[in-house]
Order: structure tokens, then C-alpha cells, then sequence
């Protein structure tokens, strides 16, 4: 799992960091697509589990030049970031983009998914 994600632990709530990466993501020119809260979705079904969100979160800029070196990368589009709370906090996991260069690893994406990686690791290091 350590090659597929980058955690983070922050003593700050659930709640704080939901708000926290609601506005650390736009002020650092990407954009917040969706957020999944999958607690209440899963809830109207009847399932009970802890709270639990998924961020999708994009740059277009990055986003362009990623398809047009190779089309199969949009399989892994938008980025992806998962909170969910921990013995006193909340874990932030993202899903690594330099994992998505090397499952195409003729595509030419390191560097811009090294790039990518590095700015998202920066907004969850920001906030925890």
C-alpha cells in the first residue's frame, strides 16, 4: 500500500480537516471536483460505517498534459485524496499519481506525475 498512497495523521478532527482541504485545494490552483461523502451515502442504504470522504480534486493544466501523452491515464482521473478518522485525528490518503506513470510507463508521465504528487503532498502536509 505504501507504493499506492501517501498517509497522513493530523491531530485535528474530522471536521477540521474536511473544511481544511476544502480550502487548501483551490488556493493551490487546483480544483475540488466532487466530494464523496460515503458515510450518508452508504447510510441510505442501511449501512452504518464511520465517517469516510473522498475528494476528487484536478488541475487542468496538469490534467491536459497528462491525456495527451497518453489517453488510458483519464482510466485514473481525477486524484483522489481519502479522509476518515483515527484514534485522536484523522488519516488524509492520497492515491499517488506516480503510481498511475508506472502502470504506463510508456506514456513519458514521471515527471509531470512527480509534479503532481508534490504539489498534492504539500496541500495535505499544509493542512495536517
Amino acid at each position: 500500500m505504501e507504493n499506492m498512497a501517501y498517509t497522513v495523521k493530523s491531530g485535528k478532527s474530522f471536521d477540521e480537516i474536511s473544511g481544511d482541504l476544502e480550502k487548501a485545494v483551490p488556493a493551490n490552483n487546483f480544483r475540488l471536483l466532487a466530494v464523496h461523502n460515503v458515510q450518508e451515502t452508504l447510510a441510505e442504504k442501511g449501512f452504518e460505517i464511520d465517517s469516510l470522504k473522498i475528494y476528487e480534486v484536478c488541475n487542468a493544466g496538469f490534467a491536459y498534459q497528462a491525456v495527451k501523452s497518453d489517453i488510458n491515464v483519464a482510466m485514473f482521473m481525477p486524484c483522489k485524496i481519502v479522509i476518515r478518522p483515527d484514534q485522536d485525528g484523522t488519516l488524509m490518503t492520497l492515491v499517488r499519481p506516480s503510481m498511475i506513470a508506472e502502470m504506463l510507463p510508456d506514456a513519458g508521465l514521471n515527471d509531470l506525475a512527480v509534479e503532481v504528487e508534490k504539489q498534492l503532498k504539500n496541500i495535505i502536509d499544509e493542512i495536517k
